[in-house]
């Protein structure tokens, strides 16, 4: 399993694209001990069709936790959301979770990018903007996190 400690932001996207892989591949959870839990986790959970672990949860909770944070004390930070914060909510209003967090919205653009170029499907020089402002910002979290926690 990806290290929370070390990117949280990608531990997110990880645990994102397993629960969305045990729902795609079932059986792909008796491959390792890692896949069985989590798909236990999901069932336990009542995930198994939709949703996000609470695993999932928690680490967004503390990613939230931290961009409050950096709102509130980092003048840089702060401009770096305010120049993404249009992007952001363009994505949202197109989602059935229209109230959803500025990081909530920035994984989800990364996770549907990821899915885009899965599908070997084009991705416009505006979104490729706009990701690169997201990575910059989820990046910033994920190192303060791991200052935090090491």
């Amino acid at each position: 399993m990806r290290s929370k400690k070390d990117n949280i932001a990608e531990y997110i996207l990880w645990l994102w694209q397993m629960e969305d892989y045990l729902r795609a591949f079932p059986e792909e959870a008796e491959r390792t001990q890692e896949l069985h839990e989590l798909h236990e986790m999901m069932h336990r959970e009542g995930i198994a069709d939709a949703g996000h672990t609470n695993l999932a949860k928690i680490a967004l909770g503390e990613m939230e936790e931290l961009h409050g944070q950096q709102m509130e004390t980092d003048a840089v930070y702060r401009a770096a959301i305010m120049r993404i914060h249009p992007s952001l909510n363009l994505l949202k209003a197109k989602t059935d979770h229209p109230t959803m967090s500025d990081i909530e919205a920035c994984l989800l653009l990364l996770y549907q990018i990821m899915l885009l170029r899965l599908q070997k499907r084009e991705i416009s020089a505006e979104t490729r903007q706009v990701q690169q402002q997201a990575t910059e910002i989820l990046r910033f979290l994920s190192r303060v996190y791991a200052t935090l926690k090491n």
